[in-house]
């Protein structure tokens, strides 16, 4: 390397600028020694003793980048030259020596490239011939010279520096072979080992594919079988020994096959459920949560359920996650075949609920229900949901379904433009359905109305104005947000459209019939007593003076009437409910008998 021993011919002279090593001087030889005297050696000579050991240095050298500094580092022994700059062509392009000087370095740059390979002057300052000699050898271009002298070189000096050129192109040329010669070993050794690991890749794939092939051969016969979940988890355990689960969207268990299953299982948060779902949806492939490997179940984009496999030692391997998918593939088609079977049911139960709802005979709903497997007799109810955020398509009927289905409700559902309507033969718990929801579509901005009980088929329609009035009562309330009753609403109930004579009936017969039955039996006029209250505004006075009795009279009524009706005239909704029915039972209804 440059600096270095390496290059002993060189190395000889090199510290003295190219200078032969100068004979001894002092004594002058023996007799002994005398022989026929040499001729003197001229400076021509010199200069060639010099290029040869430069020749061999050349040679010598590692790589272009040391033959092109040699060259230029010992073109004084050429003659009167300096070497300006040098280049070295890589990837087609000039790249110039760490040796080229500074001060011309972008004149001189400029000009050699405009030669395009071919030799030609180059000016600089102060030296009066200049020269850019291109290095070309068999291979091409190798790359410049540039030289300069301080006066016009002798014909002896140009053919010195010539051949100073055409060994340092020979050189680069060698150099250059062996390059190419050491690029194609090591590129030949990189084929080698890239042809041995393709080879042993070759067997490890054509054993996955012996592997997959039984996988998927194994699975599709578990799907053909339609043994449904609890056989997805025996062939996923067989597989991988791994205890294998299927739960629902929800986290509820449906299959374990394998030991360690915790009994009772645990109840499923809703909220982390969620987390849980979310997290492993923005992955592609199994996700490792705690000691569970989990993949969704979601065929269509809708998640189905949680197929996991318990591993507590992180012993999965890629067999292991392999089996998963092929299983997870397996379990959708079921499921999917499942989801297609409850459509069809759903479609099934929508058309009986949209004859329900506009009003059937008995004998034919009857009929119906008991095809599609809903026991339409006894007691039913009428709800109907309304989300903000979701129209009434089928995506939010299926939602209200498997909500309904969730919390244990039996019912047949239908949808209309803004609302989805069910007949259920439980009356709903007031926030289950609710909650389901919300958890269902994400948000909370939902409202649930409910009929009251309905004892015939014929009477269902009645039932759902009840159920659409709870639910506009409850959007135009301060909270807006959640479950309404009908039976709950009391004022309300005959606030809006459908009201007829039996429902003002019902309403009086609610927060008036004690009193009502009371007058009957015992000949007494309270509920006249609490009329005229109300009419005189709660004065004591004027209600005593209109009924004709004493005001201590008027105060044992009144207190009587708590204690007969129960409720309070002190509670501001009980009042207002008691004033109302009391001008109904005596405006619309006829006052007493």
């Amino acid at each position: 390397m440059v600096g270095s021993r390496a290059y002993s011919p060189y190395h000889r002279y090199s510290d003295r600028k190219g200078s032969l090593p100068r004979r001894s001087v002092g004594r002058r030889p023996t007799a002994a020694r005398r022989g026929p005297r040499l001729p003197a050696r001229t400076p021509a000579d010199h200069a060639l003793h010099e290029l040869v050991a430069l020749s061999r240095a050349l040679f010598d050298a590692p790589d272009e980048g040391e033959i092109l500094r040699l060259a230029m580092d010992h073109i004084a022994a050429a003659g009167p030259y300096r070497a300006e700059a040098g280049y070295l062509k890589m990837d087609d392009d000039l790249v110039p020596s760490p040796r080229s000087r500074q001060p011309h370095a972008l004149a001189v740059g400029r000009r050699v490239r405009e030669l395009g390979g071919q030799d030609g002057n180059v000016t600089v300052a102060g030296r009066p011939w200049g020269r850019a000699l291109g290095l070309r050898g068999p291979e091409g271009l190798h790359g410049y010279l540039v030289v300069t002298s301080r006066s016009r070189p002798t014909r002896a000096e140009r053919s010195l520096l010539a051949l100073l050129v055409r060994h340092t192109t020979a050189a680069l040329s060698v150099a250059f072979v062996h390059r190419r010669q050491r690029e194609d070993a090591l590129e030949l050794r990189r084929l080698r080992e890239e042809r041995t690991a393709l080879h042993r890749q070759l067997i490890s794939v054509v054993a996955e594919l012996g592997y997959e092939r039984a996988v998927h051969a194994l699975m599709a016969d578990v799907a053909a079988s339609g043994g449904g979940d609890e056989a997805v988890t025996r062939a996923l355990h067989g597989l991988t020994g791994l205890p294998a689960l299927v739960e629902d969207r929800f986290g509820r268990l449906r299959s374990w096959t394998g030991p360690d299953r915790p009994v009772p299982y645990p109840e499923p948060d809703p909220v982390r459920q969620d987390d849980m779902l979310h997290a492993v949806a923005k992955e592609t492939g199994p996700v490792r949560i705690r000691d569970r490997l989990i993949t969704l179940i979601r065929p269509h984009g809708e998640i189905l359920g949680v197929l996991a496999l318990v591993d507590a030692r992180d012993e999965a391997d890629e067999h292991t996650v392999l089996a998963l998918g092929y299983a997870a593939a397996s379990l959708a088609l079921e499921l999917t075949h499942l989801r297609n079977l409850a459509e069809v049911e759903l479609r099934l139960h929508r058309e009986l609920a949209d004859d329900l709802l506009a009003g059937t005979d008995e004998p034919s709903a009857y009929a119906r229900s008991e095809a599609v497997g809903h026991d339409l007799h006894g007691s039913h109810y009428v709800v109907v949901v309304q989300w903000s955020n979701r129209t009434a398509d089928d995506s939010f009927a299926q939602t209200v379904s498997r909500a309904a289905v969730a919390v244990g409700m039996r019912s047949l559902l239908t949808r209309r433009s803004d609302h989805v309507v069910l007949i259920t033969g439980d009356r709903p718990h007031a926030r289950a359905l609710y909650e389901a929801l919300a958890r269902e579509t994400g948000t909370r901005s939902g409202t649930i109305g409910v009929s009251a009980p309905c004892d015939a088929v014929d009477d269902i329609p009645h039932h759902y104005q009840e159920a659409q009035r709870a639910l506009d009562v409850r959007r135009h309330s301060h909270e807006r947000y959640g479950t309404t009753f009908f039976d709950e609403l009391g004022l309300y109930r005959i606030l809006g459209p459908g009201n007829d004579y039996r429902e003002l009936e019902t309403f009086v017969h609610e927060w008036l019939g004690q009193l009502i039955d009371y007058d009957s039996r015992h000949h007494a006029a309270m509920v006249e007593t609490l009329s005229w209250y109300f009419d005189c505004g709660g004065n004591y006075d004027e209600t005593a003076d209109s009924l004709a009795i004493h005001r201590s009279t008027l105060r044992y009524r009144l207190q009587r009437i708590r204690d007969i009706s129960g409720h309070d005239l002190a509670n501001v909704e009980d009042r207002l409910n008691l004033q109302v029915a009391t001008r109904v039972w005596k405006i619309v209804l006829g006052g007493p008998g």
